[in-house]
């Protein structure tokens, strides 16, 4: 399938590459078209179908504006269909038509050696050996040492493929441009910026940039074709059966890491899509909190995930989006806080600088939405200090930001929080813990960290003496 080496090359040029784009004209884009339009139904060509959408949407500025919106439609249901495929299924079925097929050849090889044997062999008892241990061998060699090109395993891995890739896509499809260094400019710590920080603290939401948006043709093909509920059916685990039939047999068991690799790719495309579709095109709170259940279910069905670092940082970042949106909506958690804790404090150890961002995040939309609650001292408690902990002592400045503005939103409001502020002794933490934030911003950040991130992390700076100052005030109103 030598189109298909064509295909991948290019999806691959075609991407970011505007130059490129002048080059496409109304021929190329038809025989794109075609080739999308194609009825073929078999695995490989469901791959190229994918691949060649994927290229559509690369070169999609140079299409017609009257046609973008079936272009797009068109794209994703290439993509629906791809995605309501079964990979397990598949797997199983796949496995089973090629036992049969080289059961068929081998029995076709046995007759047709028999035959040869009755021509040339005599009676003995002795001679009659030889051609049967002959047959053993042979059939061996067949199933045993199957090459990798076999057509069964050849059309499971290009369905495998096709999927990983149109996860990847809509991906692309749902996430907006990076903002350019003009408009992190503007959130740089200037005189304005500084005076607009003191007048608005408790409003800060803890996000510089605005919410990622879709165009409303995306939009509405994205909810068409059940993208959502088809993104959610991939982040479940391999299917049992068939990562057992894969590990069993050498050539098929790379499957088993194909197969983990899509259910990665299809947390980083659930973060994706909670990121810019509204609570109802969500399926409404009782989805969410569903969705929530599972994701717990996911990450503690499974005991060393503190070792599956993909898996950790792809679903860590889903649920911290999906928590979000719970919190913001108040829509109640499914997830204890005991739960929470766990998977933080496993997660706080990795290695993955987005992993620890994510959990000391989660922490923070959790303890935000415990400070409104009564009775939560406690627990607010146990989630100051794990904070604290974090924020003084992580060699990542990232990190620290991260978990200085999860403190922010934790203790910034509620009787419960001002409590538990005091007793585990917040601001005097804090006021030990300014100085040295600002020596390591000053000394590391420049050579170590991005623009975008020591934009971020001159904001925290800045709330971090204003959080401060206003503690002071909390403290002296709750002790005088």
């Amino acid at each position: 399938m030598c189109y298909g080496i064509y295909a991948f090359c290019l999806q691959a040029v075609t991407e970011d590459n505007p130059e490129l784009l002048k080059s496409f004209n109304a021929p190329a884009l038809q025989v794109l078209e075609s080739a999308m339009f194609s009825p073929t139904s078999s695995m490989e060509y469901t791959l190229l179908k994918t691949l060649v959408a994927g290229t559509v949407w690369n070169v999609k500025d140079v299409l017609p504006s009257k046609s973008q919106a079936d272009t797009i439609n068109a794209l994703l249901k290439i993509f629906s269909d791809v995605l309501e495929m079964d990979v397990g299924e598949v797997v199983i079925q796949m496995k089973e038509a090629e036992t049969q097929r080289l059961n068929a050849a081998t029995e076709t090889e046995t007759e047709e050696t028999d035959e040869m044997n009755g021509d040339t062999l005599n009676e003995d008892d002795e001679m009659e050996e030889v051609p049967h241990k002959r047959k053993v061998r042979r059939k061996t060699f067949i199933s045993d040492l199957l090459p990798p090109t076999e057509k069964e395993l050849k059309q499971t891995l290009a369905l495998l493929t096709a999927q990983q890739i149109a996860l990847e896509i809509i991906v692309n499809m749902c996430c907006s441009d990076d903002p350019s260094d003009d408009e992190w400019d503007e959130y740089s710590s200037s005189d304005e910026s500084d005076a607009f920080m003191d007048n608005s603290f408790n409003e800060l939401s803890g996000q510089l940039m605005s919410p990622l948006c879709l165009s409303a043709e995306v939009h509405t093909a994205l909810t068409n074709y059940l993208i959502p509920k088809k993104v959610f059916e991939k982040i479940t685990f391999p299917n049992s059966m068939a990562v057992d039939i894969c590990s069993r047999n050498p050539t098929w068991k790379p499957l088993i890491r194909k197969m983990n690799t899509i259910q990665c790719r299809a947390l980083v495309c659930l973060h994706s899509i909670l990121s810019v579709l509204d609570v109802d095109c969500l399926g409404g709170a009782p989805a969410l909190q569903t969705l929530a259940q599972h994701l717990s279910q996911l990450i503690f069905s499974q005991p060393d995930f503190i070792k599956h670092t993909e898996f950790l940082e792809a679903i860590s970042s889903a649920l911290r989006t999906l928590l979000q949106i719970m919190a913001s909506k108040n829509i109640s958690q499914c997830m204890t806080p005991e739960q929470l804790m766990s998977l933080c404090e496993a997660g706080i150890h990795s290695s993955n600088v987005g992993i620890r961002v994510n959990v000391v995040s989660i922490l923070g939309i959790t303890g935000c939405v415990l400070a409104k609650e009564d009775g939560t001292l406690e627990t607010l408690k146990t989630i100051g200090k794990f904070l604290l902990e974090v924020a003084t002592k992580d060699s990542s400045l990232v990190v620290a930001g991260e978990t200085l503005d999860a403190i922010f939103d934790v203790f910034a409001d509620g009787k419960e929080a001002e409590k538990a502020a005091v007793e585990i002794k917040l601001l005097s933490a804090l006021k030990e813990f300014q100085p040295v934030f600002k020596m390591k911003l000053r000394k590391e950040g420049r050579g170590k960290y991005s623009t975008d991130q020591l934009c971020v992390l001159d904001n925290v700076k800045m709330n971090l003496r204003r959080f401060i100052a206003y503690q002071e005030t909390i403290e002296k109103r709750l002790t005088s």
